[in-house]
């Protein structure tokens, strides 16, 4: 009988219109804060990081630990997430402790390397420049979407990338690249391919996050989304303290603590609240990706990213020339583009769920089933 009931056009016929359904007040206010959290944390944890190499740091992994180790912190939010209520077939499907922590290891090992590559990027570029380059990792995205996800393409997604991708590409024209400080060219090239290195797997990696969370973490709650940021950052600062040993950088630690031209308790505290911020943007991304999808998380980043280059001239005092301008308009650009198809595919949405609403009352259907 069950079988019969799953069968009949009226079951399938609801099943259909539970996907296009519009999604209730608590949904969106899940998404308005992780999109919060990942404006906010992407701008703070970019702008401290610049302030610690400006102010006397000097080393890497200190700028790649202090992204990473402020997991802790989530671990209260974690205990208080409702746990969801699963049947026993919901439960036997669960992946193994095993797969589980080949996962949560794997993420944590890329995490470590995304964040590395940030840290060298800023190290050597200013924080505008490297920002603006950051949304070239929109395109990236899009791409690991398509092959993983079968992401459809349309005229304004295509137009989104192209723009984005032009934007980060016109920064290598800049005529003076050691805006900041005197970087040799040779560093700023350096930069220049970590931070497109770290675009490209920072892509990868949200698009094997929505996989994994659609193909193993199955649930609906919030607590999937801080186990992903938990595990993953666990191994990632890990690898991190292993990597600062390793290179001989924690030798120097005390006399960077004392050269630091903020003070002790000043450079303390950028590290901790870099930390913070960086934890609230992991949050946010991962919330985004679970909730609707990782083009749509990595959209909500690049929208933050003109933030940055404002703040660093009003903060930083990098120069805004015409170049960097003309690449922040084609990101904005490039990103309302993007928007602009989300609202065409919601109003698609809108109109299936009310012609399927319609046909699902009709008595003819009522008839055949």
């Amino acid at each position: 009988q069950e079988v019969k009931e799953e069968n009949s056009p009226q079951y399938q016929n609801s099943k259909k219109l539970a996907s296009h359904e519009p999604r209730n007040y608590k949904w969106w206010i899940s998404i308005i804060m992780y999109a919060f959290f990942v404006i906010f944390g992407q701008s703070a944890s970019t702008l401290l990081g610049r302030l610690y190499y400006d102010k006397g740091g000097k080393s890497v992994w200190v700028a790649t630990l202090a992204q990473l180790a402020g997991f802790p912190i989530v671990i209260p939010c974690y205990r208080l997430a409702p746990p969801k209520s699963c049947t026993k077939n919901e439960q036997i499907r669960q992946p193994s402790a095993v797969i589980l922590a080949l996962v949560y290891f794997s993420f944590g090992i890329c995490l470590v390397a995304y964040s590395l590559m940030c840290s060298i990027g800023l190290l050597h570029l200013p924080v505008s420049t490297f920002s603006l380059i950051c949304a070239s990792q929109l395109a990236f995205n899009a791409l690991f979407s398509f092959f993983l996800h079968s992401q459809k393409f349309t005229p304004f997604i295509i137009n989104s990338l192209v723009l984005l991708t032009i934007s980060s590409s016109l920064l290598i024209f800049q005529t003076n690249p050691a805006s900041h400080v005197e970087v040799s060219k040779g560093k700023y090239a350096i930069g220049f391919i970590c931070t497109i290195g770290a675009s490209a797997g920072y892509g990868l990696m949200l698009s094997l996050t929505q996989l994994t969370f659609r193909k193993l973490l199955k649930g609906e709650t919030h607590a999937k989304v801080f186990e992903m940021v938990i595990y993953q950052s666990l191994v990632a600062t890990s690898a991190a303290i292993l990597g600062l040993f390793i290179s001989g950088e924690w030798k120097g630690l005390s006399i960077e603590v004392e050269e630091f031209e903020l003070g002790k308790f000043s450079y303390a505290m950028t590290l901790i609240e870099t930390a913070i911020a960086s934890q609230l943007f992991v949050i946010g991304a991962m919330g985004l990706i679970f909730k609707v999808s990782s083009l749509f998380s990595n959209a909500i980043s690049v929208l933050g990213l003109p933030v940055i280059p404002i703040l660093a001239v009003i903060f930083f005092h990098d120069k805004m020339d015409a170049v960097k301008a003309i690449a922040m308009v084609l990101a904005i650009w490039g990103f309302v583009s993007y928007v602009y198809q989300c609202y065409l595919d919601n109003q698609s949405s809108k109109n299936e769920y009310r012609n399927g609403s319609e046909i699902s009352k009709s008595p003819l259907l009522e008839e055949v089933s």
